[in-house]
């Protein structure tokens, strides 16, 4: 087999649900074991933080020991359980070490045979990522001005419209779109939105 580098992409480790922290942590472990960290870029658990509500179904709130002042409760989530995603380069040997991690069922794509794993679209890792609140400065290049697109959480959850404005700095968008029959100018992070 030979040890070509590819280039960095998203792929897609099964694993047994209910236990993808842990076994993200042994992937982790065995890269750098196995000496392929400079290969293996990231490890995550898709999570989204979810506003935990109280017995009325009003937003619930809890005291910061820090300051003592009341803020939002949240809870994790797991978007997609049993399965956790990498960024590698994903030559022979990163590939062995993947999927001989103990916890590992499999690698998405990768059929036996010797078939290579397939990577993850971009715009759908992106959706994901955007989903936990992270964003790659590259994904700012997909984006411009007159692009349709669809607020995905927040307040706007939901809503689309058509960009007129990016904010790299702030992370922030203008966002024109219809409420009540009117056009409206609304702000939402980049993190929010996708392509429609």
């Amino acid at each position: 087999m030979s040890e070509e580098l590819n280039e960095k992409k998203w792929y897609i480790i099964t694993t047994i649900p209910g236990q993808e922290d842990k076994i993200a942590v042994n992937v982790q472990q065995r890269v750098v074991t196995a000496g392929v960290q400079d290969l293996v870029f990231r490890v995550i658990v898709p999570v989204e933080k979810i506003r935990v509500k109280d017995k009325n179904g009003q937003p619930a709130f809890k005291k910061n020991k820090e300051t003592g002042e009341q803020e939002p409760k949240y809870k994790s989530n797991i978007l997609y359980p049993g399965y956790i995603f990498v960024e590698c380069d994903m030559t022979d040997k990163v590939w062995y070490e993947l999927r001989n991690t103990p916890g590992v069922t499999g690698i998405a794509g990768s059929s036996g045979g010797g078939q290579k794993p397939t990577p993850v679209g971009a715009s759908e890792m992106e959706s994901v990522l955007k989903r936990m609140g992270l964003v790659d400065s590259n994904m700012y290049d997909n984006y411009h001005v007159g692009d349709l697109v669809k607020v995905i959480s927040g307040v706007l959850k939901d809503v689309d419209g058509k960009i007129v404005e990016i904010n790299k700095e702030t992370g922030n968008v203008k966002i024109e779109t219809v409420f009540f029959g009117r056009k409206t100018s609304v702000e939402a992070e980049f993190s929010e939105i996708v392509h429609v």
